[in-house]
């Protein structure tokens, strides 16, 4: 269990997505000031949570207002600006639950003590991921046959990533063509994917990260712990999306600008 600074934002952050900011807040400041302030070598991180829609952090007890399930963000640059604030950039880290939060007058930040959620792509990899794949007759596989359904469904993974690529791509086309979004400022859909190709994971949080989705969808892709699961949810969020863009042909937002995972560890 560790205790780590807090900077709640409007939505979650993903593993691996870059989080551009403008600090202006004096908090704040004494956020990044801090983290800089740590020795050479140490990391320079601060915790990224979701503001539940229509709560105000200092309204009500903050533990209210949160999600409790954020990432880590790691600082990259910092820029000091004339009037004393910061620009910065950071890029997603660890997930991490929220365990107890923290306040307190010095440091004037929130803080909160979280427990490391892990990935569970190892275990699902070893188990072969089993949920779906049935002897003859709908008994379970028998578990002498662990490298055959190991192989399976490391077979049905490379469907689902596929399938979710294509449909992410029907899905920026058909934002960007309802929005007249197509005059080329965006990032190339194709070149997003290449950069996370081979990495389902990679997959899973640029297209958590990017698509117009509720806060409440992006949290619980957040709270997912198992990539395979993960995309299996967008892939029925991508379809039911695509299905509203064309029956209706309206948008919940400007398309913003799709960024990808700048390496996802």
């Amino acid at each position: 269990m560790d205790v780590i600074p807090l900077f709640p934002l409007g939505t979650p952050l993903f593993p691996g997505v870059v989080l551009p900011l403008q600090v202006f807040e004096p908090r704040y400041r004494r956020l990044v000031r801090d983290l800089l302030e740590l020795p050479e070598g140490a990391a320079r991180c601060f915790g990224v949570v979701a503001i539940r829609q229509g709560w105000e952090v200092e309204d009500v007890a903050p533990a209210k207002a949160l999600y409790d399930v954020g990432c880590t963000a790691r600082l990259q640059t910092v820029r000091p600006q004339p009037d004393g604030g910061f620009r910065i950039v950071a890029v997603g880290g660890d997930r991490f639950r929220l365990l107890d939060l923290v306040v307190g007058e010095d440091p004037p930040y929130l803080q909160a003590q979280v427990e490391w959620l892990a990935e569970e792509e190892a275990a699902e990899e070893a188990a072969g991921d089993h949920e779906g794949l049935t002897a003859p007759g709908g008994e379970p596989a028998d578990p002498r046959h662990e490298d055959l359904v190991s192989e399976v469904a490391r077979g049905s993974m490379d469907v689902l990533v596929r399938g979710v690529g294509a449909l992410f791509g029907r899905y920026v086309t058909a934002v960007a063509t309802l929005t007249g979004d197509v005059d080329g400022e965006e990032p190339d859909t194709a070149d997003l994917l290449d950069a996370v190709s081979g990495d389902p994971r990679a997959l899973s949080y640029l297209v958590a990260s990017a698509a117009l989705l509720t806060a409440e969808d992006r949290q619980a892709l957040l709270a997912e712990s198992a990539t395979r699961r993960r995309l299996q949810t967008e892939s029925r969020l991508l379809r039911r999306e695509l299905t509203l863009l064309e029956t209706i042909g309206a948008v919940p937002a400007p398309l913003q600008r799709f960024t990808g995972p700048r390496g996802v560890n």
